[in-house]
């Protein structure tokens, strides 16, 4: 039979042990890598750069603005719908907006 005070540094113990092995993880075992994908963000939804008079994150004007990007995982910005873009999917630099 436990006592409870045995089960609470058993478990602080266990805690402990789980913090330090992620922490000594890499960190690409920890989260898939990622790339600016320009012209997927809709408005106000983009992680950055979102063209003149804009300041950052979350300032894209509308949907799909051509100078704003948004993380995606590596490897499917360019798979990614677009409907400004010339190629009909994100780009991993900003473009000229083709017309509607």
């Amino acid at each position: 039979m436990t006592s409870p005070s045995s089960t609470k540094i058993s478990a602080a113990a266990l805690a402990v042990a789980l913090g330090a092995a992620f922490a000594a993880m890499p960190a690409a075992a920890q989260a898939p890598e990622k790339e600016k994908c320009f012209g997927v963000a809709l408005k106000g939804k983009n992680d950055c750069a979102a063209g003149a008079g804009t300041t950052c994150a979350g300032t894209s004007k509308v949907d799909y603005q051509s100078d704003a990007w948004a993380f995606v995982p590596k490897g499917t910005c360019e798979k990614t719908v677009s409907k400004t873009s010339p190629t009909g999917f994100g780009q991993l630099q900003a473009f000229k907006a083709k017309k509607a």
